[in-house]
C-alpha cells in the first residue's frame, strides 16, 4: 500500500499525464472544482428553513433537497470515473462543469419544490461527472514524491474549506440575499473552473478502449440506492414492519444484487471491476469514506438545524458560527501534509477519525439552552481538526496500487462512497433523530433528536476508525 508521501513504486507513471501540460493550473483547476463540489453538499444547509417556507416543503421533504443532490452523485460517479477513463478526462470535466454550472442556474429560479429537486439531481449527475475527472487528473498529473503529498494536500484543503465554509456562505448569502444565491453561488465558480480547465488542462487520450460504459450498471445502482433511501425516510409514515416498507426495501435490494449480476456478467466493460475490492486499500478506504460520508452530511444537517431552530439563531450568523470548523479542517488538512512525510497514511486516517469522532460526540452534549462556547466553538475545533487530518490520507490510500487505466474508476469509486454515505447517514440518522424527537414539537424534543444524530454520527467515525485500523495494511513512514 503506498502511503500518504510515499512513491508509487508498483504504479508506472500515467500514459495520459501528458508532456508538456500545465501542473499548476491543472491543480487550480481541480481546487476550483473540488472546493464547488464539496461546498454544494452543505450550502444549502443553513438556508434550509428559509427554502422550506419560500417553496413548501415539508418536514421530511425537505432532506431531499440534500437526498436528490447525494443520490445521483453517488449513484453515477463509477459512470462519470468509466466515462474519464473511456473518454478522456479533459472532456468528460468540461462536460460536467456545464451541466453544474446550468443546473445551479435553473435551481435558483425554482418556483415549487419538485423544480429545486430536480435540479439538484441535475447538479449531481455534473458533479458525478466532473469529480472523479478532475481527481484522475491531479492523480496523473503528481504520481509520486512530495509534489504529489502537496497536490493532495491542496486537494483535501480544498476539499474540507468547501464543505465547511459552505455553511457559513450559506447562511450570510440566506439572510443578506436571499436562499436562492445557494443555488447561484456556483455559476461563477463553474464558469472560472471552465476557463482554467480549457487553458490549463491538455486535452488527453483515453486510456481505456473497451466497450462503452455500463449504463444499465449505473441505471441499476442508483435506483437501487434511491429505493433503499426512500424506504427510509418514509419510516416516519410506515413502520419498518409494514407491507410498504418491507416491500420497498426488498426493491432496493433486488436491483442492487441485480447491479453486482450484471457487473460480474457484462460482456462489456463494466462499469467497475469487481476484482479491484481485492485491493485492501481500495476497499478499507471507501468503507471508511461511507462511514465518514454518513457522519459527516449528519451531523452538518443537525448543527444547523440546532443552532436555528433550538437556538433560534438567524442564517447568517449561524453561519459564522461553523467559521472556527472550517479553519480547524483547513489546519488539520495542512498538519496532514507536514506528518505525511513521516507517518504511514493509515496511522493518519486512524488517528483523524478518533479525533473527529471526540469530537462529534462532544457534539452530542448540546442542549436547550446552550450557548456558543460550550457547544459549538470547543467541538467545532476537535472535530474540524480530527477531519483535516484524514482527509488527504484517506484520497491517497484509496488510489494506492491502482492501474492507470482505472484511476477513474478508483476515484470515482472513492466519491460514490462518500455520497452515498451521506444520503443514506442523513436518511438512517434523521429518521432516528426524528424519531426521538416525537409528535411534540418544542425546543427541549428538536434537541433530543439533534443530539442522538450527533451521537450516532460520533459512533459511526469511530467504526471508520476501527475500519481503517483492521483492513489497512500496515506500511512503513515514508522515505
Amino acid at each position: 500500500m503506498s502511503n500518504f508521501g510515499t512513491r508509487s513504486k508498483n504504479r508506472p507513471p500515467d500514459a495520459r499525464a501528458v508532456p508538456g501540460g500545465r501542473p499548476g493550473l491543472t491543480l487550480a483547476t481541480v481546487a476550483v472544482v473540488q472546493f464547488m463540489v464539496s461546498l454544494d453538499l452543505s450550502v444549502v444547509n443553513v438556508g434550509l428553513p428559509e427554502i422550506a417556507a419560500g417553496l413548501g416543503f415539508g418536514a421530511v421533504g425537505l432532506t431531499w433537497v440534500i437526498h436528490a443532490y447525494a443520490l445521483t452523485f453517488g449513484g453515477l460517479l463509477l459512470l462519470g470515473g468509466k466515462a474519464a477513463d473511456r473518454y478522456g478526462r479533459r472532456q468528460v470535466l468540461l462536460l460536467g462543469l456545464g451541466l453544474f454550472g446550468l443546473a445551479s442556474l435553473l435551481g435558483g429560479f425554482a418556483q415549487e419544490p419538485g423544480h429545486l429537486v430536480a435540479a439538484r439531481a441535475a447538479q449531481g449527475i455534473g458533479a458525478a461527472a466532473l469529480a472523479p475527472a478532475a481527481l484522475a487528473l491531479l492523480a496523473a498529473t503528481f504520481p509520486e514524491g512530495r509534489a504529489r503529498v502537496k497536490a493532495f494536500g491542496v486537494w483535501s484543503a480544498m476539499n474540507a474549506a468547501g464543505g465547511a465554509l459552505g455553511v457559513l456562505i450559506g447562511g450570510l448569502l440566506t439572510e443578506y440575499a436571499g436562499w436562492r444565491w445557494v443555488m447561484f453561488v456556483n455559476v461563477p465558480m463553474a464558469a472560472g473552473a471552465l476557463a482554467l480547465a480549457w487553458r490549463g488542462v491538455t486535452a488527453d487520450r483515453p486510456a481505456s478502449r473497451g466497450g462503452r460504459p455500463d449504463v444499465l450498471g449505473a441505471v441499476l445502482a442508483t435506483a437501487g440506492m434511491t429505493l433503499l433511501v426512500f424506504g427510509v425516510v418514509r419510516t416516519d409514515q410506515y413502520a419498518w414492519t409494514s407491507p410498504v416498507t418491507l416491500g420497498t426495501l426488498a426493491a432496493a435490494v433486488a436491483l442492487l444484487a441485480a447491479f453486482v449480476q450484471v457487473e460480474r456478467t457484462t460482456t462489456r466493460e463494466p462499469l467497475v471491476r469487481l476484482g479491484l475490492f481485492a485491493n485492501r486499500s481500495v476497499s478499507g478506504a471507501n468503507a471508511c469514506n461511507l462511514l465518514i460520508g454518513a457522519a459527516m452530511a449528519s451531523a452538518f444537517y443537525f448543527m444547523s438545524l440546532y443552532l436555528q431552530r433550538v437556538l433560534e439563531i438567524g442564517p447568517a450568523p449561524a453561519g459564522l458560527m461553523f467559521l472556527p470548523f472550517a479553519l480547524a479542517v483547513i489546519a488539520g488538512s495542512v498538519l496532514a501534509v507536514k506528518l505525511g512525510y513521516r507517518l504511514p497514511a493509515r496511522t493518519l486516517l486512524v488517528a483523524g477519525g478518533l479525533v473527529t469522532a471526540a469530537g462529534f460526540g462532544w457534539f452530542g452534549l448540546i442542549s436547550p439552552d446552550g450557548g456558543f462556547a460550550t457547544d459549538v466553538l470547543g467541538p467545532s475545533v476537535i472535530a474540524g481538526t480530527g477531519f483535516g487530518l484524514c482527509l488527504g490520507p484517506l484520497v491517497s490510500i484509496a488510489t494506492a496500487g491502482v492501474a492507470p487505466r482505472e484511476t477513474g474508476t478508483a476515484s470515482g469509486l472513492l466519491n460514490s462512497s462518500r455520497q452515498i454515505g451521506a444520503s443514506l447517514g442523513l436518511a438512517a440518522l434523521g429518521t432516528a433523530a426524528h424519531h426521538r424527537t416525537g409528535g411534540t414539537v418544542t425546543p427541549e424534543t428538536l434537541n433530543d433528536g439533534y443530539a442522538l444524530g450527533l451521537t450516532l454520527s460520533a459512533a459511526l467515525l469511530a467504526a471508520a476508525a476501527l475500519i481503517a485500523l483492521t483492513v489497512l495494511r500496515r506500511a512503513d513512514p515514508p522515505a
